[in-house]
């Protein structure tokens, strides 16, 4: 390995390793990179800053992230979590199932895990507890269940993904369905099974009455996934249009339907979303710039010739990249993990005959999984706070439900054809 490429490692390694915030670290590397062991004109570090920027994919991630931030300020949030538990509330174990199909409900329209556990379980958590359920099974549930918030579309991860790769973000998007769904089903059954077992008391089963009423209750909040997913797929408008739609619908329910969210709130919630957006595109900035001296380099071409050279079958390298993933998502964000690691394996995919919309969900699993993981996951941290719990307590909490998503992960990664299924019959 050349001594430079040492240097680079090092360097990016220290910065993390002294808490140096993530896209400084990644700007202050490539940055080092293109300047001083290529020598490159600095001046192009401020092309790459400014091109990183000025891409339209962006504008779908700012407006779901506000989109998700109104929600959460009005009652939308909360009238899916009803409609949640008056459809399974009844089943042992339903008021967990409840919280399980409100992070689906909520990740199909915010995008995002940090929104889903922030918004989901902050609410379920103390619910939970309160009617009985044991701490450590709550907290794991509603820790692990928000990682639906990128599985399931839209995603932020998703759209991050196929800005890199040129995926059609459409599609891209129905890759997510299936396995959403099948993680909703599989920790739906072990909340069943669980508490049957312990014999957790179970709320009433409600009439088709008081079904009917939640249902007309929660119909404005019902209709915004409706909107999107109706709208994208029937060609009313696109991807990027359906962010700010969703947006002003959001807006106007919240403020002239429900009328939870007063007027003064609305400067809150800008300016909680700017702060958010802002985090986002320094860390798209900065991973840009170490992106940019990868590519100098031709290093995603250089490892592309090293795997190859090593690995042969294509499910041996799967399984290679699963793990190695699992373990960056442990200590990297998944934003800078996906902009950083995409342009590396995208030369890797084409030599194995990997489909890069199957490894582009099989990424966002696994690095989602990384909310949920010492000693950096977010989740962790958010969950452990709402209950007042130390990391530990936390982390060992999350353990079967993670066992559970890891176990869909390997049956993802083996059976591409399940994760196309979707892609394939919409777009042939």
């Amino acid at each position: 390995m050349d001594s430079s490429y040492l240097i680079i490692l090092f360097l990016l390694l220290g910065l993390l390793g002294t808490t140096v915030p993530v896209f400084m670290a990644l700007f202050f590397t490539g940055t080092v990179g293109l300047v001083f062991m290529i020598g490159i004109d600095a001046q192009i570090v401020i092309e790459v800053l400014y091109r990183s920027m000025d891409k339209f994919a962006l504008v779908v991630v700012l407006f779901f992230i506000l989109c998700g931030n109104i929600m959460t300020t009005g009652s939308i949030v909360h009238k899916l979590i009803k409609t949640a538990n008056v459809l399974v509330g009844f089943l042992p174990g339903g008021l967990a199932m409840a919280g399980v199909l409100a992070c689906g409900f909520f990740g199909a329209i915010s995008g995002s895990t940090v929104a889903t556990v922030v918004a989901i379980g902050g609410f379920m958590i103390p619910a939970l507890i309160e009617n009985g359920y044991d701490e450590s099974f709550s907290v794991g549930i509603m820790t692990t269940a928000p990682n639906l918030g990128i599985i399931i579309p839209p995603s932020i991860s998703m759209i991050l993904y196929a800005m890199v790769s040129n995926d059609p973000i459409e599609a891209l998007f129905l890759t997510g369905f299936v396995p959403g769904v099948l993680i909703m089903i599989a920790m739906s059954f072990y909340s069943y099974v669980y508490c049957k077992r312990r014999n957790y008391k179970t709320l009433d089963r409600p009439t088709l009455k008081e079904i009917i009423a939640v249902l007309k209750e929660s119909v404005w909040a019902l209709c915004l996934p409706l909107l999107i997913f109706g709208g994208i797929y029937s060609g009313l408008f696109t991807a990027n249009e359906a962010a700010v739609v969703a947006c002003f619908y959001a807006f106007f329910v919240e403020v002239f339907i429900h009328k939870d969210m007063k007027l003064k709130d609305i400067k809150k919630v800008i300016i909680s979303s700017s702060a958010t957006s802002a985090t986002l595109l320094v860390i798209v900035a900065g991973a840009s710039v170490f992106g940019e001296y990868l590519t100098f380099e031709q290093i995603p071409n250089q490892i592309a010739e090293a795997v190859t050279g090593h690995i042969s079958s294509p499910w041996v390298f799967l399984l290679a990249v699963n793990i190695m993933l699992l373990i960056i998502g442990m200590f990297m964000d998944i934003i800078s993990a996906t902009l950083i690691l995409t342009p590396i394996f995208l030369p890797l995919l084409s030599k194995f005959g990997i489909d890069t919309m199957h490894f582009g969900l099989l990424m966002t699993i696994n690095l989602g999984i990384g909310y949920c993981t010492p000693p950096l996951g977010v989740s962790l941290y958010i969950s452990g706070a709402a209950v007042n719990r130390n990391l530990v307590f936390v982390s060992r909490a999350v353990v079967p439900f993670l066992l559970i998503q890891i176990a869909i992960l390997l049956v993802l990664t083996f059976w591409p054809d399940l994760v196309l299924l979707l892609p394939r019959l919409v777009y042939g």
